[in-house]
């Protein structure tokens, strides 16, 4: 889109505005944000399901893998954590501006 305004200023030709525009309707915030949570909720169950099975002596089941799936969802939920803190920051900026 930002070729699309530089290009005719610099005296270059822009693509067609049907190259800008994708044929696959891109997901809201809404269902981005419902979706990492969902990865987020997944990984913890994967985790919870690791730990299980080396508890109970599970074939396969191996400590290395339970402590991988155990940091796999600590990451994503810190990082769910930290953009949550990042949007309650902006949301307070917003609302503390005066106009």
């Amino acid at each position: 889109m930002l070729s699309a305004v530089l290009l005719p200023a610099l005296g270059a030709s822009a693509p067609p505005d049907s190259a800008l525009v994708s044929a696959a309707p891109q997901p809201g915030f809404l269902d981005s944000l419902n979706q990492a949570l969902h990865g987020v909720s997944a990984a913890q169950s994967q985790a919870t399901t690791a730990e299980a099975g080396f508890a109970a002596g599970v074939p396969g089941a191996t400590l290395a893998k339970a402590l991988v799936a155990n940091d796999h969802a600590a990451v994503a939920w810190n990082a769910t954590v930290a953009v949550r803190n990042e949007l309650v920051g902006a949301y307070q900026s917003i609302m503390n501006m005066q106009f």
